[in-house]
């Protein structure tokens, strides 16, 4: 996937890739824009599927068309990942950096708010049970009302995401936490949309883990220098050394077309 341009719409961010599949759009510029925006979803009760794009989601969208495919159907995109940032920034069409494990509290908070109740889906039943009582602590009147732990090799688009997405519409859910990792999570959410409109879909990948302390985070400081992909290569590198390398790989392709946008944009 390449970066050919980036435009201004409707005062949304648009990121648009040039060379496979369709375009990904990171629509959610800002908190406040997102907030905003769930607010006006939760107050009608429509669903949505909100995505975070990062440098390893742009490997794989290359590769993977189902992913493409599943990352077209998202209402919302934010930016996850300071590279995604710092070229938005290069070509002149800025955003905020808006992970998906950072944006758990505040729409939990919101969440408990309008007395929405809320569903997780993902990672084990032990880790789903301590991530929803220490969320419910932090966030009053927050309401989780139903915890799925998936099987090993579930498939986010097959007959049990199928009753997956029927037990969440009778538990009275209006939004869930994904926490299955990409590319499945946006798979199983983009699969639901097309099943539901009353439920939303936020992927937020180990966030749960990390509120459960199943996982530990890299240190606020370490974040703040733009350094949590390191703290992860060295707490798990046989796992993720492959994918920063092929991470780092694009880069160069990203930069020529951020600075291509922003030669557009009139830089």
């Amino acid at each position: 996937m390449d970066l050919k341009n980036m435009v201004e719409n409707d005062g949304h961010v648009t990121w648009v890739p040039s060379d496979k599949g369709p375009n990904v759009i990171v629509n959610m510029p800002s908190l406040d824009v997102l907030l905003s925006e769930m607010r006006a979803h939760f107050a009608e009760r429509r669903g949505f599927s909100l995505a975070t794009l990062n440098l390893d989601h742009v490997v794989k969208l290359r590769d993977d068309p189902a992913f493409r495919g599943a990352y077209q159907a998202q209402s919302h995109v934010t930016a996850d990942g300071n590279p995604i940032v710092w070229l938005s920034r290069l070509a002149r069409q800025p955003v905020s950096l808006l992970a998906g494990a950072d944006l758990i509290a505040p729409l939990a908070q919101l969440a408990g708010e309008m007395d929405v109740p809320i569903g997780l889906l993902g990672s084990t039943e032990e880790t789903l049970q301590a991530a929803a009582d220490a969320l419910q602590m932090e966030h009053p009147g927050l309401r989780v009302v139903t915890c799925i732990a998936p099987p090993m090799g579930f498939d986010p688009t097959g007959e049990l995401a199928d009753r997956y997405v029927a037990q969440l519409e009778d538990a009275g859910v209006a939004m869930c936490f994904l926490a299955l990792g990409a590319p499945k999570q946006e798979m199983f959410a983009a699969h639901a949309m097309s099943k539901t409109d009353r439920v939303g879909f936020v992927s937020i990948g180990a966030g749960l883990d990390f509120i459960a302390g199943t996982q530990i985070r890299a240190p606020k400081f370490v974040r703040a220098i733009a350094a949590e992909w390191v703290w992860r290569l060295m707490t798990n590198p046989r796992r993720l050394a492959a994918r920063y390398v092929a991470c780092i790989m694009v880069m160069p392709r990203l930069l020529r077309s951020a600075l291509r946008a922003r030669r557009a944009n009139g830089g």
